[in-house]
């Protein structure tokens, strides 16, 4: 059997940065970035906060929203690509700040498409009867590694993370179908030049702002919205389902104009797509789940329906996974 999502849980940090607050940053005005990408405002880390308390905060939620306590997962898989710490990365430090006891951990990286991967992780987990319970979580503090100068990319990230426990399900419900994929040849699209052991921190890099996230905005328009229309059609024909079958559709939240190519292309009504986007911004492995959590939770996503959750990120990875609520 499968893997269902039983519980979600989300966390956005209390701050929010709005457009006009960049303004007063960088060369730019509302009226330019809800234009080009659909947001105006975003949540932020103060700079006291801990990244992983946001996880602690998120996981505790889909644990409780589940009926569970933390001594009933048995796997914590953590889906982000800036940890805490380049090792031991984020996942020990949320896993002792749920109290999980002695189950394992790890941290996955596959750029935004992280939560997809890790819903495809998660399942071939449980149908291996490896582990009954996954607590997976998409989490992010972007603010951490932009650029705030840089007003092509400054304007589009947010922190934030969101929750999903599985465990196994029944006949025709949790997750029918997963389509995953990657192209090697455009891991340049994003990255982060420096901090890594391929080219160490350095005075130098440090005053050359290597450390921050970098973006080829065009190659990433060109290519985001033709990989998920790709993935969610093959998710669907490995679930025997095709877009008529489908009550939800939650791409990753990169850019409206994104989205908006996604919808032309698959050719779904956008009341179908859910966002948030305008309020939330791009808040990387935790978008799909911070969406999924407050779909679930105001009724918009009820049991039984069936969601398309698609994304593309650094890497570059691309993805969708078809789920029975």
């Amino acid at each position: 059997m499968g893997a269902r999502i039983v519980g979600t849980g989300s966390h956005l940090p209390e701050k929010q940065l709005t457009n006009a607050d960049l303004e007063r940053l960088v060369d730019t005005s509302d009226e330019w970035i809800v234009q080009r990408t659909g947001i105006r405002t975003r949540h932020v880390l103060e700079d006291c906060e801990i990244p992983s308390e946001m996880s602690v905060d998120a996981g505790a939620r889909a644990i409780e929203n589940a009926g569970l306590s933390p001594r009933d997962v048995d796997l914590l898989l953590i889906a982000t690509n800036f940890p805490d710490m380049i090792c031991p990365g984020s996942a020990p430090f949320i896993a002792e700040g749920l109290g999980l006891a002695e189950a394992p951990f790890f941290d996955l990286k596959a750029g935004c498409s992280g939560f997809v991967y890790g819903l495809a992780v998660a399942d071939g987990l449980i149908r291996s009867e490896l582990y009954q319970r996954v607590l997976l979580i998409g989490a992010e503090a972007l603010s951490r590694v932009t650029d705030w100068t840089d007003r092509q990319t400054c304007v589009l990230f947010g922190d934030g993370a969101g929750a999903a426990v599985l465990e196994p399900g029944g006949d025709d419900e949790g997750i029918l179908g997963a389509a995953l994929y990657a192209d090697a040849k455009k891991s340049l699209l994003l990255h982060m030049p420096s901090g890594g052991t391929r080219a160490p921190a350095t005075s130098e890099s440090v005053a050359g702002n290597d450390h921050f996230l970098k973006m080829e905005g065009s190659g990433v328009f060109r290519n985001a919205a033709p990989m998920m229309e790709k993935a969610t059609h093959d998710a669907l024909d490995v679930a025997g389902l095709d877009l008529g079958d489908v009550d939800w559709i939650i791409p990753h939240q990169a850019n409206v104009r994104i989205i908006d190519a996604l919808i032309r292309r698959l050719d779904v009504p956008a009341d179908r797509v859910i966002t948030n986007l305008e309020r939330v911004a791009n808040t990387s492995t935790a978008s799909i789940p911070i969406a999924l959590d407050e779909a679930l939770r105001d009724g918009t996503i009820r049991r039984g329906d069936v969601v398309v959750m698609t994304a593309f990120g650094a890497g570059v990875t691309y993805g969708a996974v078809v789920v029975r609520i």
